[in-house]
């Protein structure tokens, strides 16, 4: 990344704020995780915008993202900052991971598409990819830039992520389903168990998380 980075975080509660000013880009995102699914995502590029409302509208988070950057030579710096803010701000909101379920999975189709997506708030990042995606491009975004998003995520949240196609031959729909399996694979993850009785869901006591990168 650029050398100019800093990143500003406030946390209260279940919610992550992340100001990320680099020489390539300015993002703003704040996420509640126990939202009722309100949105406002402008990055400046379309289809992330509308993969990024999936979370909001499957994963009934809260979410606000105002990113600009240097898409005039492409989307990948933009689309790289925005995946880290977001899992910058996934790790603020879950602290240290007391009382949530931890696991999450989902198979979501559309249409022709079958993505099955599994998760552990482990705070070890690790992601297993496993998308075939065939055309470069989806209207004007990179289809190789989908990978990229989730590993930004990944590595600034301690995810572990196993992301799977079962069937699909259209791109769209592919990493839609994607989307809408993470959301809903995070949202069984991140949600309060009651009989966890706000304990760490750990043998170990303790779900530590590695540097971010």
């Amino acid at each position: 990344m650029a050398e100019l980075s800093s990143t500003k975080a406030a946390n209260s509660g279940r919610t992550g704020s992340v100001e990320r000013v680099t020489r390539e880009t300015q993002v703003q995102l704040h996420l509640n995780l126990d939202g009722t699914g309100r949105g406002h995502v402008k990055t400046s590029i379309p289809f992330l915008d509308h993969m990024l409302m999936q979370l909001v509208s499957h994963g009934l988070f809260d979410l606000q993202v105002q990113a600009h950057g240097d898409t005039e030579i492409d989307d990948h710096h933009t689309n790289e900052d925005v995946g880290i803010s977001l899992g910058q701000a996934l790790g603020q909101a879950l602290g240290e991971r007391r009382g949530i379920y931890r696991f999450g999975h989902f198979l979501a189709p559309l249409d022709e598409a079958l993505v099955q997506v599994v998760l552990d708030c482990s705070g070890r990042p690790h992601l297993e990819w496993d998308l075939q995606l065939r055309s470069e491009r989806i209207g004007r975004y990179e289809t190789q830039l989908v990978r990229e998003f989730f590993v930004a995520v990944v590595n600034n949240s301690g995810l572990t992520l196993h992301i799977r196609q079962l069937h699909g031959r259209n791109d769209h729909h592919i990493v839609e389903a994607c989307f809408k399996a993470f959301a809903r694979a995070l949202r069984m993850a991140v949600e309060m168990d009651p009989r966890r009785c706000g304990h760490v869901p750990s043998s170990k006591g303790v779900l530590e998380q590695a540097g971010t990168m």
